[in-house]
């Protein structure tokens, strides 16, 4: 008899809204180039983000170390991923490069 475990409880509100807080955070930066670089930026990582993610449905857990897979275990990917598509995206040395391509091509029809 497994229990559903509810994330809202265990978790601050900064971690289940940072989807609003990353929005925030672009709203908020008065110039129009700061804004486009953010979300250059964060359009990288949602690209990352799904990636990792649509990898991780291809891997067999048959057998694995971390035992059955459950909703508390996928949520906890979720926010795994995010992350690391936030990190790989924002670091020059991981760069998948989409950001400043998309921030060249989009940087003329910004004031």
């Amino acid at each position: 008899m497994s229990e559903e475990v509810n994330l809202t409880h265990m978790m601050p509100a900064e971690t289940i809204n940072s989807d609003q807080q990353v929005f925030n955070r672009i709203m908020d930066t008065p110039n129009s180039k700061a804004q486009l670089e953010k979300v250059s930026k964060e359009f990288e990582a949602i690209f990352i983000t799904k990636m990792l993610t649509l990898m991780d449905k291809t891997v067999d857990r048959e057998g694995g170390i971390l035992g059955e897979e459950t909703s508390y275990y996928d949520k906890m990917k979720s926010y795994m991923f995010d992350e690391l598509g936030r990190e790989l995206a924002n670091n020059p040395r991981t760069t998948f490069g989409f950001a400043k391509q998309i921030y060249e091509q989009m940087e003329k029809y910004v004031n």
